[in-house]
């Protein structure tokens, strides 16, 4: 039997069991709220904004949030090792601390490492996930340089429906998801637990000391990780159309991996928030939202504790909405934040508060639309740091859109950063950046489509400088790029296409001027495309990414690459449905980071 029969006969016995409820369609042109932090649909906002629903992640067969990232159009996803190692989302070239995550709202990411911790984040509870692409700290404060990843939970809503989704796979891998949702017209619930094993791959081929890489050490095992994460929210709207909503996301992880002083760690993620909303008055709108969010990991070699790193993130948030006329909004928002450090490392700071003050004005003047925004940071550590953000929009007829932003970001450094023995700085400001941005967009019979141009220009970029061994403020760094999506339906095909050209140059001062930033595809590919025959539908992903470099001064050479999968489900019933994934068909062997493997072809 050869490979194409073996893939075959191996998708028809997954059939049998991977089972789950069938996903109610969403329309495309969807309610986003990232972009402004009010509500506009995806057509309106002026921002390069994707929006991936519930019925995406299911008609893709997804199996982590960076696997459904993966391909989309300015967007480098870095993983050291496959299923639950750590995975690095860096957008339009920024650096991966440069981007904000939000899960319904509330600011997540560990105040040490200052990203958040996307392998640990249960796809299962995922209802959607809004990407703005572009800086938002006038909106947002520190951290939104390359943009916003907000991730919603599933919410639930209508009447009382238990969900249930059992999967088995490749290197020993099995996922399990039961839940429940309803609430009827005003209200709104949902419910699950999940659970994700998988004996995983060898994820590093490092080499140890001296002259160590990669992991420092040489394991050729399998590292296997688990995830077991649970999930609420719920809410009501009352009579006079004041809501209320509460949210409860905690994933607990346990990750094996090929490291020289560590080889598993223990993580837990939370977050949880409220939101009152209410219309005390005529065109006002009040918005009260409280968040926490808990990024703990405990750290093991062989068993034996190494080491621990605790993070908690509040935060808090009251923004007003002021309607002028039909076609004008006014926005007033104060947010406070504090961070706080418990760790078996000795940092001399533990602990700092940040106050945040906006102001946004959105306007219709016929064919033209334009937003503005002004906001002031209050960090305890590093005082007052102000950003604004300028946008246009106008309709040029034919059903084409241009716009036009600019707009400013900063990124405070993280603790690591300031006080990490060995590493950290206590000196470091803020790392700061400037982009502009145009932007063409039309639909037409049957699709759509969109072209975006960007510069952005970062300084005071934080490095490890060998000058004084710790990190210091010596870098800057242009980046430029193209983003092209296409969506469109061929000869029955549903096909949805993105593009993304990039230009990451150092800046620096020395021998690494003129050279790419490290890690970052200059090209990336990503193409969907689907087709439904009656109660059967069969799909494929294609993705393909240009070399990148490991290192700043462009000495190791990591190869480009491209993946073919192929998915097909059957509808037995309106409610349950099999379906079947072979990843990576043709057994690409590749790296996003030097020396961790990616998993070859799996089911």
């Amino acid at each position: 039997m050869n490979k194409l029969s073996c893939i075959l006969v191996a998708m028809a016995a997954l059939c049998a069991v991977s089972v789950s409820v069938h996903a109610e369609e969403i329309p495309r042109n969807a309610v986003v709220v990232t972009a402004t932090r009010t509500a506009q649909t995806a057509d309106e906002t002026l921002a390069s904004v994707t929006v991936i629903t519930r019925a995406d992640i299911e008609r893709r067969q997804a199996q982590s949030v960076a696997d459904l990232l993966r391909g989309e159009p300015g967007l480098s996803i870095i993983n050291n090792g496959g299923a639950g190692k750590a995975t690095q989302i860096l957008m339009r070239g920024a650096e991966s601390d440069h981007v904000l995550v939000l899960i319904d709202g509330v600011k997540i990411g560990s105040a040490t490492l200052g990203t958040a911790q996307f392998q640990d984040i249960p796809l299962a509870q995922i209802e959607r996930i809004e990407i703005v692409r572009g800086p938002r700290s006038s909106l947002y404060g520190s951290e939104a340089i390359g943009g916003v990843i907000q991730i919603f939970t599933r919410k639930g809503g209508g009447p009382v429906k238990p969900y249930l989704s059992l999967g088995a796979g490749s290197h020993n891998t099995y996922d399990g998801l039961v839940g429940v949702s309803g609430g009827g017209d005003r209200g709104w619930f949902n419910a699950s637990t999940s659970h994700f094993g998988t004996q995983g791959i060898n994820a590093c081929d490092g080499k140890p000391s001296p002259g160590g890489a990669g992991c420092f050490t040489i394991e050729p095992d399998r590292d296997g990780y688990r995830n077991t994460a649970g999930h609420m929210r719920g809410g009501y709207r009352f009579d006079n159309g004041t809501e209320m909503e509460l949210n409860w996301l905690r994933g607990k992880g346990d990750n094996q991996f090929d490291g020289g002083s560590t080889n598993n760690s223990k993580t837990l993620q939370e977050v949880m928030g409220g939101k009152l909303q209410s219309t005390p008055g005529g065109p006002w709108q009040g918005t009260l939202s409280l968040g926490r969010n808990r990024d703990e990991g405990d750290n093991f070699k062989e068993g034996n504790f190494f080491s621990r790193f605790n993070t908690r993130r509040d935060t808090d948030s009251l923004q007003n909405d002021f309607a002028i006329g039909t076609t004008q909004l006014l926005t007033l928002a104060a947010d406070y934040q504090s961070d706080r450090v418990a760790s078996t490392t000795n940092y001399p700071v533990t602990s700092r508060n940040n106050r945040g003050f906006l102001g946004q004005y959105q306007g219709t003047f016929s064919a033209l639309n334009v937003e503005t925004s002004v906001r002031r940071d209050d960090n305890e550590q590093f005082g007052a740091h102000d950003t604004y953000g300028l946008a246009g929009g106008m309709a040029v007829g034919g059903g084409l859109r241009l716009t036009l932003s600019y707009g400013t970001a900063y990124k405070a450094p993280t603790f690591n950063e300031l006080y990490f023995p060995g590493f950290g700085n206590p000196n470091l400001q803020p790392e700061e950046s400037k982009s502009t941005e145009i932007g063409l967009r039309g639909t037409y019979a049957g699709g759509h489509w969109s072209l975006n141009a960007f510069e952005t220009k970062v300084d005071n970029l934080i490095a490890f400088d060998a000058s004084i061994n710790a990190a210091a403020n010596v870098e800057s760094a242009r980046l430029r790029g193209a983003e092209a999506k296409i969506g469109s339906s061929l000869a029955g095909w549903d096909i949805d296409a993105g593009f993304a050209w990039l230009d990451p140059e150092n800046r620096a001062s020395g021998a690494n001027n003129g050279k790419l930033l490290p890690r970052r595809a200059q090209q990336t590919l990503r193409v969907d495309a689907d087709r439904r025959y009656g109660r059967l539908r069969a799909g494929t992903t294609v993705r393909a990414e240009d070399h990148r470099y490991d290192d700043v001064a462009n000495t190791r050479r990591l190869g480009g690459y491209a993946t073919l999968d192929l998915r097909a489900e059957y509808a037995f019933t309106k409610a349950w449905r099999a379906q079947a994934r072979v990843e990576n068909l043709l057994d690409k062997d590749y790296e996003t980071a030097a020396f961790f493997n990616q998993p070859g072809r799996s089911f």
